[in-house]
């Protein structure tokens, strides 16, 4: 083996020696700068602490070849410039309090750092001076000199790396980087919806193109936040969200957050910020997470911009030199904050779904491109068959229901179309039920709604005072592996507490006495396998409070409404009255829509009446 270093007892002793300013700058450059994106970002935010209303970020060949943001802050004066390039100096605080920050900025590295791996140049002017111009290349400073300039600050940053090749290497395409900017500036935008930004991309021998622009929007923070947020996210995403805005000890969480059914395949639209500042943080992301785990699948995740408001002093942002971690004095109050302002926001939404159902199904319905359609009043004029037949009704047949559910429904004697989910007319391929509301129509899917209903009531049931089980006449005997049987007697007295009772019959097999009464006659062997599938899906890291809820949403299926069931009118209209009073009911308890709402003006375009 090839030792790491020297031993001691055999060869020279080390020196100890001190680095020099400039590999001093290289070094912190690495950790401050570690991307194109990553100067973007701390200079934008200088513009922020500056109190910029309008920031244009220009940018070439990813970042790589020319970074320049310019601002119309506070500026500096052509004193300031050498100090503002210098390392540990700062604007932002004075050092005797390092909990206490209320900017973005406040650890005097990032100019020294560009300057220390890059060519970079600072035009500035404050208000009542001579604008004023300073190169630092490579770590060498130049002198200041005068410079024409408006009120304000350009940071030009052009080479990065050039002084430190080999980090060249480890950069990314042109477009990833690009990207990687972009995002930057989308979240800082976010961030501050008072403020204008302006994202051009910049190509030899073509003209500069418009990446990205939010004009500074007036009027209180949410009437801003939400024309930023629709500008960025886009409208489907605005239109779909849950404002959020609820203070307890001393802490506050606003912004705004996606029904379920707006849900994404990925993470790429949850944004967290803590005092305004971006951040990513795994134990406020785990709590947006865990907000939304009633109600979405695991493949699916949740969209929502949160702020945490709260004391400088009861956060420290001083934990990493790119200052995207925090650290909570009391990290268990922001997490529960967190979570149960979502619930409760998500909870008062009732049975509302996300508009984008509604267009995904319009979406559905629409003739594919190139198809021309041909209406009958367009066509010409030919014999019609129609005149040799006269039609007549069929004879009515019986329809032959099924068994009744096991939930009673009440007759409704009355029209219920004013109603939010209307009146129900039809059944169709026994699961779907045609309902006709005041404005259009609503199809819901019984199986999923049902499904979701039984969920609702189990755990009401459970936090209220524990859930009603009913005795199997004859013991179910379940043959088990004697891994899973060993896995649910380990949890036989919590199962005991959701109606589901289990105990040994020798060898490997469970006896099931009880089962809950909410879900009828079901199949006690289904059901202990939907208990060890949830089990093994949740694994050791969730808390029992989640992994009862999450067995209580298997156990639901079991009590639901089949599909292939007919069903008589006062039954599917009893379905949408409790479908309007059960929060939740506008998904599944796996995130996916339990009915479509189509408007008669959007049903009408589609056969061409308007």
């Amino acid at each position: 083996m090839t030792a790491l270093a020297p031993n001691i007892s055999t060869a020279a002793r080390p020196v100890i020696r001190a680095l020099d300013e400039s590999a001093i700058n290289r070094i912190a450059a690495g950790e401050v700068v570690e991307r194109p994106a990553s100067a973007v970002k701390e200079l934008v935010e200088n513009a922020l602490d500056a109190g910029a209303r309008r920031i244009a970020v220009d940018y070439s060949g990813g970042g790589k070849v020319l970074i320049r943001v310019t601002d119309d802050g506070c500026g500096m004066t052509p004193e300031d410039l050498p100090l503002a390039v210098a390392r540990h100096a700062t604007s932002k605080i004075d050092g005797s309090d390092l909990l206490n920050i209320r900017s973005f900025g406040f650890r005097g590295e990032a100019l020294a750092s560009l300057g220390a791996v890059g060519r970079l140049t600072l035009t500035s002017r404050a208000e009542g001076h001579d604008g004023a111009q300073l190169a630092v290349n490579g770590g060498r400073m130049g002198e200041t000199r005068p410079a024409a300039a408006a009120r304000g600050t350009v940071i030009e940053l052009r080479d990065l790396f050039y002084a430190t090749p080999a980090r060249l290497k480890f950069l990314r395409t042109d477009r990833a980087e690009a990207q990687a900017i972009a995002e930057v500036v989308r979240r800082l935008a976010m961030a501050e919806p008072q403020v204008g930004f302006t994202l051009t991309e910049i190509t030899e021998g073509a003209a500069p193109r418009t990446i990205f622009r939010a004009d500074p929007l007036s009027g209180d923070f949410f009437e801003a936040l939400h024309g930023r947020l629709s500008s960025v996210l886009g409208r489907d995403f605005i239109d779909n969200a849950l404002k959020i805005d609820i203070a307890r000890d001393g802490l506050r969480l606003t912004g705004y957050a996606a029904l379920p059914t707006y849900s994404r395949g990925s993470s790429v639209q949850q944004f967290v910020f803590v005092n305004g500042r971006p951040v990513l943080d795994r134990m406020l992301l785990g709590a947006l997470r865990v907000a939304y785990f009633d109600f979405l699948s695991r493949d699916r995740h949740p969209a929502a911009v949160l702020n945490l408001i709260c004391d400088p002093e009861r956060v420290d942002v001083n934990v990493h030199p790119a200052k995207s971690e925090v650290r909570f004095r009391e990290p268990e109050a922001a997490r529960s904050l967190i979570i149960t302002g979502l619930r409760t926001a998500l909870s008062g939404a009732g049975h509302r779904a996300s508009t984008t159902v509604a267009d995904a199904t319009l979406a559905a319905m629409r003739p594919e491109p190139g198809f021309a359609r041909v209406y009958q009043m367009d066509r010409p004029s030919q014999p019609s068959l129609a005149r040799s037949f006269t039609w007549q009704a069929p004879e009515p047949q019986p329809m032959g229901f099924a068994e009744a559910p096991s939930a009673r429904f009440e007759p409704v004697q009355q029209d219920t179309t004013d109603r939010p989910l209307g009146a129900a007319r039809a059944q169709v391929h026994e699961n779907y039920i045609i309902a006709q509301t005041a404005t259009g129509m609503v199809i819901v899917d019984q199986h999923a709604a049902h499904e979701r209903l039984v969920y609702e009531r189990l755990k009401r049931q459970m936090a209220e005072t524990g859930i009603t089980a009913q005795a199997l006449l004859i013991p179910e005997i379940v043959e088990l592996s004697a891994s899973d049987a060993s896995r649910l007697l380990d949890v036989a007295d919590d199962l005991a507490a959701l109606g589901l009772t289990i105990e040994p019959f020798g060898g490997t097999a469970i006896a099931v006495r009880e089962t809950p009464a909410i879900l009828g006659t079901v199949s006690a062997a289904a059901l202990l396998h939907d208990v060890l599938d949830e089990l093994a899906d949740l694994g050791q890291t969730q808390s029992l409070q989640t992994k009862m809820e999450a067995i209580l949403s298997r156990m639901a299926c079991h009590g639901s409404i089949r599909s292939g069931r007919q069903m008589r009118a006062e039954e599917m209209n009893a379905l949408l009255r409790e479908m309007e009073t059960t929060p939740h009911s506008g998904q599944c308890n796996h995130g996916r829509p339990t009915y479509v709402e189509l408007k008669l003006s959007d049903i009408e375009r589609l056969f061409g009446r308007k």
